[in-house]
């Protein structure tokens, strides 16, 4: 069952689970530590379910991504009718959803077998990177950026645009520096917020301000 990359995994708990540990294996050993049998073994289950559940090494590897991006919150609510409040919200559990997993060791480790197996073709590890993984994530991100400008709530030109604006503000250069071995922020939710205000200053339409939002929801 190979996720595709334009719809949230559908994982049952039981994958779920076999996939975190999928993802501790690949943390404690590397990519040789991740074997089908060794999987077998740690998941207790059976390398028949494996292959069904997941395919070959690849569709392995895609849902484990897949998996991994899914813990970044966004807006999932259907029929919630946004607001100025509900939308700081969202954009503040997904900014703090995607530093905690960027700082992440599973995140990390990823990153670090994608870039040690770069060349000039690229990292097959790399693009599963980028097409189950981040892709994942800015797709359901647009879809609450977008929510908001339909709403009212937010202005601009280019949804692409605004996004990697927020994007850049959540996570700056604190991924790069975290992959060269500094340790990740203290303060996720502070980093969190800041990273919000600062993009609701630029696209957003009304101007709450930050403190008056933070009395109402009682913090």
């Amino acid at each position: 069952m190979r996720p595709d990359a334009n719809e949230m995994p559908d994982f049952s708990p039981r994958q779920n689970a076999v996939l975190e540990q999928a993802l501790r294996l690949l943390v404690e050993g590397g990519e040789k530590g991740l074997t089908t049998s060794g999987l077998a073994r740690a998941a207790n289950c059976s390398k028949e379910s494996l292959y069904k559940w997941f395919g070959d090494r690849e569709g392995l590897l895609a849902a484990m991504i897949a998996h991994q991006a899914s813990k970044v919150r966004t807006f999932e609510r259907s029929g919630e009718r946004l607001n100025s409040d509900l939308l700081r919200e969202h954009l503040e559990v997904f900014a703090r959803d995607l530093l905690e997993v960027l700082a992440g060791d599973v995140s990390l480790a990823l990153n670090r077998l994608a870039i040690g197996q770069s060349g000039p073709g690229g990292s097959k590890l790399g693009k599963l990177l980028v097409e189950h993984g981040r892709r994942q994530i800015d797709r359901r991100a647009m879809a609450l950026i977008d929510a908001g400008k339909r709403a009212g709530l937010l202005r601009f030109d280019n949804a692409d645009a605004a996004y990697h604006t927020l994007y850049g503000l959540i996570v700056s250069d604190l991924h790069v520096r975290m992959l060269l071995g500094e340790p990740g922020l203290k303060d996720n939710t502070r980093q969190a917020e800041r990273a919000v205000d600062a993009f609701l200053t630029l696209h957003g339409v009304e101007k709450q301000p930050a403190e008056a939002f933070r009395a109402s929801a009682g913090r």
